[in-house]
């Protein structure tokens, strides 16, 4: 087969909740969703990635794999980067990167008989596309051929937060390597051991394979997870530009990764009808998986301090310090991570970076909502910041986007006032329609059925105040909604 005839599948995992990077990554708006090295988000510089592979084979636009709650974040990040898709997979909930990568197959096979995918973690930065582009090439051939085929990046120090492949014998091709091994996170001193041996490259989680020899592999390994997957996907159903899967089957679907339900066993089998490649990669991989990694990978000034926003620094080395809604100065110091958003403040050293998940932990315990949402909340149709609240009172700073609206919409427990200080709102209430422009006001009386619009070209900007006994996102009885949600 010639390659240019190969039907080539890419395919971004967009899942996880990047607890390691909170405060900025929280389980409502996670880290592949954040610009974190340059303005655009890692999942608009993972869908931009493959761009160059259209010379090698015949490029699909990707299909992604999300969190039915990511679903609007996702495909206005999508338009934006200039890849539109009608191939984004809804997960119910999550059940880990082998049932995700299953949907994905199943998918893709509804549309072409056998493509090639290209899976690919939605949260991962390669600063040299050139040298990917090149290893996805060379992985083409024998993913065709039927191999699996992951890539190893060569490591340049004892990395004790990433997984390592061990190797085997060179490929016919020259390029390839035999996989023979997954090992967890080692400790240093066997990281030392890994990197000197020069066995060992570290697992980068990136797949190049034929859809039917995953299908075939997780029949051998794990029929339960392909049963399930099967079933949701041929229950689901096509909703505006998303696959929603059957969420009851679905959840008799276990939770498991890919190297757990297939690589491992598959490499420890050696089976000749599905062999296991392994191709080294240099291109300036990271999983972005702690601030430290971050610092890593992110240019620094002269000191060695990386930064963003308003950051003074005073004899300070190799800091990262983010800086979002205030002024943050550091003096004196070296190695730290400072953090600061609007309603929360890290300050870690870096060598601990990888300890920030417990902290979470504790968040969650102790019921503090920075745990999972941020202060400022995205939505289908803008986003509101709540900029101040108390007994009976919250006062948000609500944003639309030209053409869009909110639901229409009841509270049982709260009155709200309306100012528009940029834009024009068209608003319902109870039985009238009103247009207002800067500077103009309404009130929401307690129990009326109201909704706000954006009929302009630019967005509308408001202030809310709420007033009430409760004043809880739960208490909204939709009665008609563009975005197809539900009450609650």
């Amino acid at each position: 087969m010639e390659l240019g005839e190969v039907v080539l599948q890419p395919v971004i995992l967009s899942g996880g909740s990047g607890t390691r990077l909170w405060p900025l990554s929280r389980e409502q708006y996670p880290k592949q969703l954040l610009p974190l090295t340059c303005e655009r988000s890692m999942l608009q510089e993972t869908a931009r990635r493959v761009d160059g592979l259209a010379k090698t084979a015949a490029l699909r636009a990707p299909i992604i794999v999300c969190n039915e709650a990511y679903r609007f974040i996702t495909a206005e990040q999508m338009l934006a980067a200039g890849k539109p898709s009608s191939q984004i997979v809804l997960e119910p909930f999550g059940r880990n990167t082998a049932p995700a990568l299953t949907l994905a197959a199943l998918v893709a096979m509804q549309s072409d008989a056998d493509p090639i995918l290209l899976a690919m973690p939605a949260d991962h930065v390669i600063s040299n596309v050139a040298a990917f582009e090149a290893a996805v090439a060379s992985a083409l051939p024998l993913a065709a051929d039927g191999g699996i085929v992951t890539f190893g990046i060569v490591p340049d120090r004892p990395e004790t937060g990433y997984g390592y492949i061990r190797t085997g014998q060179r490929r016919a091709d020259g390029v390839a390597l035999a996989l023979t091994q997954f090992v967890e996170k080692p400790d240093h001193a066997t990281a030392q051991r890994y990197l000197e041996s020069g066995e060992y490259l570290w697992n980068s989680g990136l797949f190049v394979l034929r859809a039917s020899a995953w299908i075939r592999a997780l029949a051998h390994f794990q029929p339960t997870i392909l049963e399930a997957c099967r079933a949701a996907v041929d229950g689901g159903c096509t909703d505006v530009d998303f696959r929603r899967v059957d969420a009851a089957a679905f959840d008799a679907c276990p939770s498991d990764s890919i190297d757990y339900a297939v690589m491992e066993p598959l490499s420890a089998a050696q089976s000749a009808e599905m062999p296991c490649h392994v191709i080294p990669l240099s291109a300036g991989w990271s999983d972005v998986g702690s601030w430290d990694s971050l610092w890593q990978v992110s240019e620094k000034d002269d000191a060695g301090n990386v930064t963003r926003g308003d950051v003074l620094m005073h004899n300070a080395r190799e800091n990262l310090v983010f800086a979002e809604d205030r002024v943050v100065a550091c003096v004196g110091v070296d190695d730290l991570v400072v953090v600061e958003t609007p309603d929360a403040i890290l300050v870690a050293h870096k060598d601990a970076t990888q300890d920030v998940k417990h902290i979470v932990a504790r968040l969650k315990v102790e019921q503090f909502s920075q745990a999972n949402a941020h202060r400022k909340v995205h939505r289908p149709w803008g986003w509101y910041d709540s900029i101040d609240a108390g007994q009976r009172f919250q006062v948000k700073r609500i944003v639309v986007k030209p053409g869009a609206s909110l639901s229409l919409q009841m509270h049982h427990h709260r009155a709200e006032h309306w100012v528009v200080v940029h834009g024009t709102a068209k608003v319902t209430r109870g039985d009238e329609t009103i247009l207002l422009s800067e500077n103009q006001s309404t009130y929401i009386p307690l129990g009326t059925v109201h909704r706000l619009e954006n009929p302009g070209k630019f967005d509308l900007e408001i202030i809310e105040v709420q007033s009430g006994s409760y004043l809880g996102e739960d208490d909204i009885v939709r009665f008609e909604d563009t975005y197809g949600r539900t009450n609650g």
